[in-house]
């Protein structure tokens, strides 16, 4: 059975964007094919929430080889498109110590359905623990209104060593 919606998705204005690809990037430092997210449509800091969406393309990286006559989005990118969303959230808002999320782990993965090329996967995510160095989220996935994955992820504060900031530095 799957868990309980955090948003109904049909409630949701997908076209009212808060961040594109551009502004993600300010905060994500996932470049060219690993960037898995298109755009972010909903935050609400109280509640610890947000709301963004990947539209599947069929020049990606996957196609090709992921179920050749059938190709299906990867139950992998799906978790780190989640993932990446969990990201944006925590470094936009100055949760954390360093300079990017990294992917900590996963737990109560599903998957319950198939993602394809032209769908439109909405990703919610909500903070179910923050700290400044360890945050957990519970992420769901829809293609419409099906769930098709759900999952905790689980995020730790990581800091570059040597290397450029994370962050693009304002002009």
């Amino acid at each position: 059975m799957p868990p309980e919606l955090l948003i109904d998705p049909s409630h949701l204005d997908l076209n009212r964007l808060l961040a594109d690809r551009e502004e993600i990037e300010r905060f994500n430092p996932q470049r060219f094919e690993m960037g898995q997210l298109t755009a972010i449509v909903h935050m609400d800091t109280s509640q610890h929430l947000i709301v963004g969406y990947k539209d599947v393309m069929a020049d990606e990286f996957w196609v090709r080889g992921h179920m050749p006559d059938y190709p299906i989005v990867p139950g992998v990118l799906m978790c780190e498109a989640a993932a990446q969303l969990c990201s944006y959230y925590s470094m936009a808002n100055g949760m954390l110590q360093g300079d990017f999320l990294g992917f900590g782990g996963m737990d109560n993965v599903r998957f319950r359905g198939p993602v394809r090329i032209g769908d439109r996967l909405v990703l919610i995510a909500k903070g179910i623990r923050i700290r400044r160095r360890q945050c957990v989220f519970n992420v769901q996935g829809f293609v419409g209104s099906t769930m098709v994955f759900h999952a905790d992820i689980i995020g730790v504060a990581l800091v570059r060593q040597g290397g450029e900031p994370a962050l693009a530095e304002e002009s």
